[in-house]
């Protein structure tokens, strides 16, 4: 069943703003790889990855679907500067602007009577609450951590850990 208009459109604007949060995280990976933080940096990059592969699921959906989405425009991100804890909460409030919109979204489809769209944007408000979760407890072991070089490598390492998750 094809998409309505007013869903395309919002369907559209969601990729775009999936695309947008791939390429604002990649301007944090760049800050970050600047800080001399590679771990936090490459934490950052496979972030940006995962932000990609959702703007192709929701492609995926509304292709799917019999409809052509419509990629806008890209707001460009600022630079953070070489503050840790800075980089960190604008990708909090990224995530959390993310958040609102696939809600949006849903509540949209709701109210088109769109019940196809419905477990996509069930599946992505679970993986905002996780995304929101995980970059809110990296804050907060920041904030612990404060001006504690060691700490801040040691934490750095461990998000250098990171790989990408096969979805």
């Amino acid at each position: 069943m094809k998409l309505n208009d007013i869903l395309d459109k919002a369907f559209s604007e969601q990729i775009t703003l999936e695309i947008e949060s791939s390429i604002a995280y990649l301007q944090l990976a760049i800050a970050l790889d600047d800080a001399d933080l590679p771990g936090m940096a490459s934490w950052m990059r496979i972030q940006s990855d995962e932000e990609r592969d959702h703007a192709a699921k929701f492609i995926n959906h509304v292709t799917a679907r019999g409809n052509r989405p419509q990629i806008g425009n890209i707001t460009a991100p600022s630079d953070p500067g070489p503050e840790v804890v800075t980089a960190f909460e604008a990708a909090l409030s990224h995530e959390q602007k993310v958040s609102e919109s696939i809600r949006a979204l849903y509540r949209l489809a709701q109210a088109e009577g769109d019940i196809d769209s419905l477990p996509l944007l069930s599946w992505f408000i679970e993986e905002q609450i996780e995304e929101e979760a995980t970059v809110s407890e990296i804050l907060g072991r920041l904030h612990m951590i404060g001006d504690d070089g060691p700490g801040l490598l040691r934490l750095d390492g461990e998000l250098g850990a990171r790989k990408p998750d096969a979805e």
